[in-house]
């Protein structure tokens, strides 16, 4: 346990950013798996820019890697060329 002001508030703030990181990358990892269920072409090429901006958010956040996030995106794009 920490015994230093700035310690204790230290691990506060981190409990908070975790949290916060664990959503954002969970409801991100959703709507990733909800686009890969799609069939519809339009429906899909009119979800995908929302998806694209949740990825690169996370990546410059440093909450995924910028390579994890470059292959994410690039195989969603491959997914929704071969729907149609």
């Amino acid at each position: 346990m920490a015994h230093h002001k700035s310690a204790l508030k230290r691990m506060r703030q981190d409990q908070r950013k975790r949290l916060r990181n664990r959503y954002y990358g969970k409801s991100t990892r959703t709507s990733i798996k909800k686009l890969r269920e799609m069939n519809d072409k339009a429906e899909a090429e009119k979800f995908l820019p929302k998806v694209v901006s949740m990825i690169d958010k996370l990546a410059k956040r440093n909450i995924w890697h910028k390579n994890k996030a470059a292959h994410l995106k690039s195989s969603l794009m491959k997914h929704i060329n071969r729907i149609g």
